[in-house]
C-alpha cells in the first residue's frame, strides 16, 4: 500500500507533536524533575509564561518554587530547558564550588570585555571619586525636592518611578560622562535621547517570550524604530566623546569617560570608538532601572502599613540627630546606619535583578544526584530566596531594616548572595 505524500507528512506532524507533547521542540524530556502545569506540545511553557503579566511573573517563580519543591523545571522553544532552583546547597555548587561548568546569562558581558569594564567602573568609585561626587547627587536632590514639594503644595499626584528614573539618569549622565540628561528639568517630557533609549529598550524586552519576534517587529515596523534609535543613541555618545577631547582643562578628571578616553586594550592600543559607544550603552542599561526601582522600593516599603509607620519614626530621628538640620554630606551620610540598613532592605525583598541565569557549558551533576546536561540553563530567583524563611527566618517576607545591622546569623547562602553587615 502507497502511503501519498500528505499522509506522511501528517504522519510526521504527529510524530513530533507526540514527542515533544510536554516539553519544547529541541529540549530533551526530563521526567526526573517537576514542572509546572500548563506545558503545550512543542512550545513547552512558552504559552503559559507569555499569559502572565510582566509584573506578577516573579510571584508565578514563587508559586511554583513552594509547589513544586527546591528543583523544578521549565522549557521553552527559543531558550531551551531552564532547571530552577532556590536550594542553597545547589547555588553554592552552581556559583561557587563548580562555577567554571557555567557562563553567565544571555544578558550578561563575559569575558575580556566584562574585566575590562569591571575594571574602569571599579576606578570610577574609589573613595576619592565617590567623595567628589556627592555634590552632584545633591545638587541632583534637590530638584527631585523640588518637584516632591511642588506636587504637596498643589495635592497633585507624582509618579514615584518616573521621577526616580530621572534622578538616576542624570546623576548618571553626569558623574560618568560630565553631561547631566536633563531628565529632571521637565519629569512630564523626556529629551529625545532617553525617549529613543526608552522605547528600543521596551521592544528588545519582549523579544525574550517571542520566538518569532523578528517577524513581529517586521511587520510592525518595530525593526526599523529599533534602528533608528539605536543610530540616535550611538551619534548621541559619539558627540558627547569629541566635545570631551576638544575641552582644553589642567583639572583632573575621575569620570567614566575620562577613563575611556584614556584606556588601553591589552596591546597598548586606544580602545576603539565603537567599542566604547557599547560600553556606554551598556552601563547607562545596566544603571537604567536598577537604582531608580530600587529608590522607588524603598519610598514604597517605608511609607506603607503600621510597619512603615515605626521604620519612618526611626528614620526621621537618626536624620534629626545626625544632620541637625543641615544638609547631608560625604561625612555625615556614613553615620546613616538605619537609613543605610532601610536600602538593603528593599534592595532584599525586591531585587535589581529578581531572576539570574547561567548556561550549563559541560555536564554536571547538582546536589542531590540532579543531573543538567550541556546546553540546558540554571535559573534561580533572587527574588524567591529573599521570601525563604530558610534563609531569612520566619520573618522573611517582613520590612525589617534592624536585620541588617550587628548581624551575627550563619548564612546557608553562597558569599556572593550574603548581606553585608553594618556595624
Amino acid at each position: 500500500m502507497e502511503l501519498s505524500a500528505s499522509t506522511l507528512i501528517l504522519a510526521i506532524v504527529a510524530f513530533i507533536v507526540y514527542k515533544y507533547r510536554v516539553h519544547a521542540i529541541g529540549t530533551l524530556p526530563r521526567r526526573d524533575l517537576k514542572q509546572p502545569r500548563g506545558a503545550v506540545p512543542l512550545l513547552g511553557h512558552l504559552p503559559l509564561l507569555a499569559s502572565i503579566p510582566s509584573t506578577q511573573l516573579q510571584e508565578f517563580f514563587e508559586r511554583q518554587s513552594d509547589e513544586l519543591g527546591p528543583v523544578w523545571s521549565i522549557s521553552l522553544p527559543h531558550i531551551g530547558r531552564v532547571i530552577q532552583s532556590d536550594s542553597p546547597e545547589i547555588l553554592e555548587h552552581v556559583l561557587k564550588t563548580n562555577f567554571w561548568k557555567y557562563e553567565k546569562g544571555i544578558l550578561l558581558v563575559d569575558g575580556a570585555e566584562w574585566k575590562f569594564q569591571r575594571k574602569l567602573v571599579i576606578s570610577m568609585f574609589s573613595s576619592t571619586a565617590v567623595r567628589e561626587y556627592t555634590d552632584t547627587f545633591l545638587a541632583e536632590g534637590k530638584k527631585v525636592l523640588g518637584h516632591l514639594g511642588k506636587a504637596a503644595d498643589e495635592g497633585s499626584i507624582i509618579d514615584l518611578e518616573i521621577l526616580m528614573r530621572s534622578y538616576t539618569f542624570d546623576t548618571f549622565g553626569s558623574v560618568s560622562f560630565g553631561k547631566s540628561f536633563g531628565s529632571l528639568d521637565n519629569i512630564h517630557e523626556d529629551p529625545p535621547f532617553i525617549v529613543s533609549f526608552e522605547r528600543s529598550l521596551g521592544i528588545c524586552s519582549k523579544r525574550m517570550l517571542n520566538p518569532l519576534w523578528r517577524i513581529r517587529e517586521w511587520l510592525t515596523g518595530d525593526s526599523k524604530t529599533v534602528l533608528r534609535d539605536q543610530a540616535m543613541m550611538r551619534q548621541y555618545a559619539i558627540e558627547i566623546f569629541e566635545n570631551r577631547r576638544k575641552e582644553v582643562s589642567d583639572a583632573p578628571k575621575t569620570d567614566l569617560l575620562h577613563l575611556l578616553l584614556e584606556a588601553k586594550d591589552d596591546d597598548g592600543n586606544p580602545v576603539p570608538e565603537d567599542t566604547m559607544v557599547d560600553m556606554f550603552l551598556n552601563l547607562l542599561a545596566a544603571g537604567r532601572e536598577s537604582t531608580a526601582q530600587s529608590l522607588t522600593w524603598l519610598f514604597y516599603l517605608i511609607l506603607r502599613g503600621e510597619s512603615g509607620n515605626a521604620v519612618t519614626k526611626q528614620l526621621t530621628q537618626e536624620l534629626d540627630e545626625v544632620l541637625k538640620g543641615s544638609e547631608p554630606t560625604y561625612e555625615t551620610h556614613r553615620r546613616l546606619k538605619y537609613a543605610e540598613a532601610c536600602f538593603y532592605e528593599a534592595l532584599r525583598l525586591y531585587p535589581a535583578l529578581p531572576r539570574n541565569l547561567r548556561l550549563c557549558i559541560t555536564d554536571d551533576i547538582l546536589p542531590g544526584g540532579i543531573k543538567i546536561h550541556k546546553g540546558e540553563w540554571f535559573a534561580w530567583s533572587s527574588y524567591t530566596i529573599a521570601r525563604s524563611e530558610l534563609v531569612w527566618g520566619p520573618d522573611a517576607k517582613e520590612f525589617k531594616p534592624s536585620r541588617w545591622i550587628n548581624t551575627s546569623w550563619n548564612w546557608p547562602i553562597p558569599s556572593n548572595l550574603r548581606p553585608m553587615d553594618i556595624q
